[in-house]
């Protein structure tokens, strides 16, 4: 029987069946996806709002090193990846907190993420390992680089202004823009509102803007106050 054709039986036309596609879930913002989610260590560099042409600079003659020192969430990973983007070729390696630690190839440039993680022992004997080595860290190792003979420069990564907060989260809608149009926008004081609930620590900013964006149903300007 073909559907919307007459049937013998009942003399009634039958409603042709249609399929309707779901709607992508951030569709109605014009988004591919909630900015502030989890964004893959391939894509961040592209959305880090960090010069790093000071810091190209000071990597030579090595050996060297240059350690991002900062609290959770203030951008040491960012920095980190900003500057890798110069060396594509070279290993980066994250220290997690709860497991196993991952053994770090020998290689003349090195990117370690979260380096207090690591006895001192293995810190010297990764110091003596690279000739470009760069850190984030919650803790100065700059004595442990002294005794290495290691040529050092120190980074306190923190500190947000209202400007650059609000420019880092266009940064992040406009890297989940679907199409042409309309994308919604942080409006007001909103920016200052989010440093004086969450300071410097940009990682609950975003995960409250993601907690934010789960819920809003239409494209305009958001206020946060």
């Amino acid at each position: 029987m073909t559907i919307g054709t007459e049937t013998a039986s009942s003399g009634r036309m039958r409603t042709p069946w249609k399929w309707n596609r779901p709607r992508p879930p951030f569709e109605h913002l014009n988004l591919r996806r909630n900015p502030f989610g989890e964004i893959p260590l391939d894509e961040r560099p592209a959305l880090a709002i960090v010069d790093v042409k000071p810091l190209l600079k000071l990597l030579w003659p090595s050996p060297v090193a240059i350690q991002f020192i900062g609290e959770a969430g203030r951008g040491k990973t960012t920095h980190l990846l900003a500057l890798r983007v110069h060396f594509p070729h070279a290993p980066y390696v994250h220290l997690p907190e709860d497991e196993p630690l991952p053994l770090i190839p020998r290689a003349p440039v090195l990117f370690i993420d979260e380096t207090q993680r690591l006895s001192p022992w293995r810190r010297r004997r990764l110091f003596r390992q690279a000739e470009i080595l760069v850190m984030g860290t919650h803790e100065d190792h700059s004595r442990e680089l002294r005794r290495a003979g290691i040529r050092y420069h120190c980074f306190r990564v923190g500190g947000l202004s209202s400007e650059r907060l609000s420019a880092i989260i266009r940064q992040r809608i406009e890297a989940a823009r679907r199409g042409p149009g309309p994308v919604p926008t942080l409006g007001g004081s909103s920016g200052q509102a989010l440093l004086a609930c969450y300071k410097d620590d940009l990682r609950a900013i975003e995960h409250d803007l993601y907690e934010l964006f789960q819920k809003i149903d239409g494209v305009g300007e958001i206020t946060i106050v």
